[in-house]
């Protein structure tokens, strides 16, 4: 059996472009187990189901549906044959692009890409000299008008959003533009679907903002690598701390759930249960630095 040809590039960014060339002869195997599997479902008259001759039923069918049935077929063995050989580890699913999709005639290869990445590579500097800046603010005490020693003197707590600015700021990496781009899309598509919610259009809702779509794209941009960012941080932060998330903290959690179908939705996603966790955790752990 031929192989087929993969060729990695990575991009300035860190988006992973693979090219992937499948044989002809692994294409031509493939179309003739989809004909073969949609000649014995297929009933001509005159013939019983699933005896008719191969070339009335290969009249019969569309061409463009036994072609995306080979793809389902080859496309996902393909892309993990061409991981496996690239020695990477993709965090995501790919986004593939089909670029030559000849026809069978021809006895031609197929070729596609697929777009994914690794996770990046975190570099967390000097992030808790720089944390300690914005918590020690809250272990100072601001007195009260009551004598000094009584309830009203409190430390003023630290803002959330300011640990989180002297992380993002002490933090170096390269978020990977496919990483970006699919986080700003989930962003746009749910305010899309909360404008529809609320009655407005996407234009209304651009005008009562005095926002273009490009401006509204590059904020979401913004927050999305902001996010993603913030996500690898504390996971790295985590990993050295050695944070852990004990099987009780997680039962814990199932038990405080508001309801029963809340709590079915926990018991069937403990793992992302765990990792929610675990982040919250690690938050707590900067709260305290």
């Amino acid at each position: 059996m031929d192989k087929n040809i993969t060729t990695l590039q990575k991009e300035p960014n860190g988006t992973i472009r693979l090219t992937i060339t499948v044989p002809f002869s692994e294409i031509k195997k493939t179309w003739e187990e989809v004909i073969s599997k949609i000649a014995a479902n297929t009933e001509v008259q005159g013939f019983r189901k699933g005896k008719a001759p191969r070339k009335l039923v290969e009249e019969k069918v569309d061409q463009e549906k036994v072609r995306e049935e080979v793809l389902k077929k080859i496309l996902p063995i393909a892309y993990t044959e061409a991981v496996k050989t690239q020695g990477i580890k993709p965090i995501i699913n790919p986004k593939i692009h089909v670029e030559k999709l000849e026809d069978l005639s021809e006895n031609k290869d197929w070729q596609f890409t697929a777009l994914t990445c690794e996770a990046p590579i975190i570099k967390l500097g000097k992030y808790k000299e720089n944390v300690q800046k914005i918590t020690a603010k809250s272990k100072i005490i601001v007195p009260g008008k009551e004598p000094f020693g009584s309830a009203q003197d409190k430390p003023v707590p630290a803002k959330f959003e300011d640990i989180v600015k002297a992380l993002l700021d002490s933090v170096t990496t390269e978020i990977p533009g496919i990483l970006v781009d699919n986080e700003t899309d989930r962003l746009l598509s749910q305010t899309l679907e909360d404008v529809k919610k609320l009655g407005l259009t996407l234009d209304q809702y651009l005008s009562s903002t005095n926002k273009n779509p490009q401006i509204l794209r590059e904020e979401y941009q913004k927050k999305a690598e902001n996010d993603i960012k913030l996500e690898f941080a504390l996971l790295k932060i985590a990993e050295e701390e050695k944070i852990v998330v004990e099987e009780k903290e997680i039962e814990e959690a199932i038990k405080a759930s508001k309801n029963d179908e809340e709590k079915k939705n926990l018991e069937a996603n403990r793992y992302l249960l765990a990792s929610i966790l675990r982040q919250q955790k690690t938050l707590d752990f900067l709260k305290n630095l």
